[in-house]
């Protein structure tokens, strides 16, 4: 079993994603589980890329840029990868999770996204336009206060550098209430980049941006109220990044339990409404050919 983290990089990290919106705790992952969670994670883009296009099965997600359009196939995302393989459902609920999320949520705590992003070199489309991640909880009667009770954690499997499409972060931005930032247009985030006069509009100076440069094993805390995005990998270097959203159990309808009093718990028999409003409209196997990229 791993070792915790000194109770003192917990107290620091947790002071400053209170003040700031959001955290950085370096080594979170020592060195050798990092090492088989690179290995575990291009297992899985490989099982992506065996498909040609977005495939989904409940809340499991490849998606895939298809080499129609890109002349090469991409998996760019997954989602729910737990539920193909006992490795990452055991990885949602480890102590370390536990370490940081009970200050702040208690012990009885569910999960609402488990994702990878990928931003392999050549894909185009692997930047994010500046946002805050409310825009995505859309039933936002599920959850008693669904920014209070919500911490999101992105944990750096490659490096993560300017070069290759570092997360981006607009500190104290949490403050400044819900900006509307990408919501224009049809509202995709993938599709091109933020100006910085979108920022200036909403009251933000672009010299405010941090780039969060992460080595392996590095994670970072954010809240839903906090503006962040992140460019194109521009680099001949691979950034997989995974991203972990954790909600107080009590008071949230939606997400699969993660810790029941402090106890890590697997997945059930069956997929439960996460973030996904379409999850019980088509259980089985399907492929998604859905376009958003034109």
């Amino acid at each position: 079993m791993s070792q915790l983290i000194d109770t003192r990089v917990i107290e620091e990290a947790i002071s400053q994603f209170r003040d700031e919106g959001y955290a950085i705790v370096r080594n979170f992952l020592p060195a050798d589980e990092i090492e088989r969670l690179q290995e575990k994670t291009a297992e899985l883009q490989a099982i992506a890329l065996e498909h040609p296009v977005t495939y989904r099965h409940g809340n499991l997600v490849y998606e895939i840029l298809p080499e129609e359009h890109f002349g090469k196939r991409y998996a760019i995302q997954a989602y729910w990868f737990a539920w193909a393989d006992a490795y990452f459902d055991a990885f949602r609920s480890h102590p370390r999770y536990l370490q940081l999320l009970e200050p702040l949520l208690g012990n009885n705590i569910k999960q609402v996204t488990q994702q990878i992003h990928w931003k392999p070199p050549g894909a185009r489309l692997t930047g994010y336009r500046f946002h805050q991640d409310l825009r995505f909880r859309e039933s936002r009667s599920s959850y008693e206060d669904v920014v209070r009770d919500t911490v999101t954690m992105g944990l750096a499997i490659d490096r993560a550098t300017p070069e290759n499409g570092c997360l981006k972060v607009v500190p104290r931005s949490h403050t400044m209430g819900y900006l509307g930032l990408s919501d224009n247009g049809d509202g995709q985030i993938m599709k091109g980049l933020t100006r910085d006069d979108e920022l200036v509009q909403v009251g933000i100076d672009p010299a405010q941006v941090i780039d969060v440069v992460l080595e392996p094993g590095d994670l970072v805390v954010w809240g839903l109220m906090t503006v962040h995005g992140s460019l194109p990998n521009d680099s001949q270097k691979e950034r997989a990044f995974a991203i972990s959203s954790y909600v107080r159990g009590e008071t949230s309808q939606r997400g699969e339990w993660t810790f029941k009093d402090g106890i890590p718990q697997a997945l059930g028999e069956t997929p439960q409404l996460c973030k996904y409003e379409k999850l019980f409209d088509n259980l089985e196997p399907h492929y998604d050919a859905t376009k958003w990229f034109l």
